[in-house]
């Protein structure tokens, strides 16, 4: 693993120096689950939130999240994504799966604007069906896979 990479040798935290490093394609892909009960997920299949359009309200705020993960996220590089994309999925009947993939050209990765896209998202669903049943959870938050920079391409495995 090596040495930590965002202390300074007097253990003072700092931001890494990636101004060496050359720019090259980088992108990851993230997600999580939205387990809901039955009403929620009635709910949401139905389009019958109180609140409006709630997966596309959701994918909205995924994809500003990601935009704005270097506000969020201490020591996180700015980064010029080119492209967000916030999707979603019944995994089974109560069961929301969502999935977010960041791209960018740039000196370092975008697995947290994947990451903070997802779960901002999901946040956005318990938000706006919170009313409807207060039990709802979201669940692994993970990354699914990444490529670019010096570690190449990594998957997560099934």
């Amino acid at each position: 693993m090596g040495d930590p990479t965002h202390f300074d040798s007097e253990g003072r935290v700092h931001m890494v120096d990636v101004s060496h490093k050359p720019e090259t394609e980088r992108r990851a892909a993230a997600g999580c689950r939205v387990r809901l009960g039955s009403d929620a997920a009635e709910a949401l299949r139905s389009g019958g939130a109180k609140k409006g359009d709630v997966l596309h309200t959701a994918q909205l705020a995924g994809i500003q999240a990601a935009k704005r993960t270097a506000d969020l996220i201490p020591l996180c590089h700015t980064i010029r994504t080119t492209w967000i994309s916030v999707e979603f999925s019944f995994e089974d009947e109560t069961t929301l799966g969502i999935r977010a993939e960041a791209l960018a050209v740039d000196r370092t990765g975008v697995e947290m604007e994947a990451m903070v896209a997802a779960s901002t998202a999901a946040l956005t669903v318990y938000d706006m069906l919170k009313a409807v049943d207060r039990s709802i959870e979201v669940t692994d938050l993970r990354l699914l896979s990444k490529s670019g920079g010096k570690t190449g391409v990594w998957e997560r495995p099934t």
